[in-house]
């Protein structure tokens, strides 16, 4: 069975990573192991931890409940704000096939700013793949 590990947050609802989903189970029986990092939204203006990690649950939730319905197989974790490193904090603890990571158009994406899909490939040695969509309507 293929493991995939899904890092989002704000595009986490976002029908561009569904079909990445929908794609993977096509290939054969597989596991989502989704990673939400505590991240705030930018445009949003000042912000608590709690409410972040609050607001990354709920998308979790609505994530895992998708995923269910869809028939596959998954579990997941709210993590550290730093994507980088909550992405390889879980990837000291399981190993995966793929990682789908999910973020903002180049404009507005800080991940993109931060040049995380670049140094997550050069970390690691598992296929990372990056999908680019639009805020969760539902947050």
């Amino acid at each position: 069975m293929r493991s995939y590990l899904i890092v989002a947050n704000l595009t986490l609802g976002g029908e561009h990573l569904w079909e990445e989903v929908r794609a993977r189970m096509a290939e054969g029986p597989c596991h989502f192991h989704v990673l939400v990092p505590a991240a705030h939204d930018p445009m949003a203006g000042s912000w608590v931890d709690e409410e972040a990690r609050a607001a990354a649950a709920e998308r979790l939730s609505r994530a895992l409940t998708r995923l269910e319905q869809l028939g596959v197989k998954a579990d997941g974790e709210v993590g550290d704000i730093r994507t980088i490193d909550a992405t390889l904090d879980v990837l000291r603890e399981h190993s995966y096939d793929e990682i789908i990571i999910s973020t903002l158009p180049p404009n507005a994406s800080r991940w993109l700013k931060l040049d995380l899909v670049s140094r997550l490939r050069r970390s690691v040695d598992v296929p990372v793949t990056h999908v680019i969509g639009e805020p969760d309507e539902q947050l």
